[in-house]
C-alpha cells in the first residue's frame, strides 16, 4: 500500500511542468534589477517583436531581437561600441508568472549561464 502511494506521488511530482506563457512577455515594458557590488541597479527595457530598447543610467541602447521559438530569443546590440558589445546574447524564459518571468542567459557560444527575473510594468 505504501509503495503504491509513494509511486503515485513520485509520478505526480515528476509530471509537474512550470508555467511558461512566454507569448505574454514578447512585447511590453519591463524592469530588471541586478546587484553590482553593493548597489542595486535597475534597467528598464521596452521590447516589441524585433527591437528592444534598454534604458540604464539615463542612456538608451537599441538591440535587435530574433525569436527562436516562443520562449527563446537572441539579442544583439544594433550599434556596438566595442568588441564585447558585438556578441549576441541567448535568452531563455524558464518560468512565467502573472507579471514576471525567470530567464536564463548567456553569450552565444559560451557555456556560462546566468539567471535573472524581469518584471512587466506595462
Amino acid at each position: 500500500m505504501r509503495f503504491c502511494y509513494l509511486f503515485s506521488m513520485l509520478l505526480l511530482v515528476s509530471c509537474y511542468e512550470p508555467e511558461r506563457n512566454c507569448t505574454d512577455f514578447k512585447t511590453g515594458t519591463f524592469e530588471f534589477e541586478a546587484v553590482v557590488g553593493t548597489e542595486v541597479l535597475t534597467t528598464t527595457f521596452v521590447r516589441n517583436d524585433s527591437i528592444e530598447i534598454d534604458y540604464f543610467r539615463g542612456k538608451a541602447d537599441t538591440s535587435t531581437v530574433r525569436w527562436i521559438n516562443d520562449c527563446e530569443y537572441i539579442v544583439k546590440k544594433k550599434n556596438p561600441k566595442n568588441r564585447s558589445e558585438e556578441k549576441a546574447i541567448h535568452m531563455k524564459i524558464l518560468t512565467t508568472g502573472a507579471n514576471e518571468y525567470l530567464f536564463e542567459y548567456n553569450v552565444v557560444g559560451e557555456a556560462r549561464k546566468q539567471k535573472g527575473t524581469a518584471k512587466k510594468v506595462k
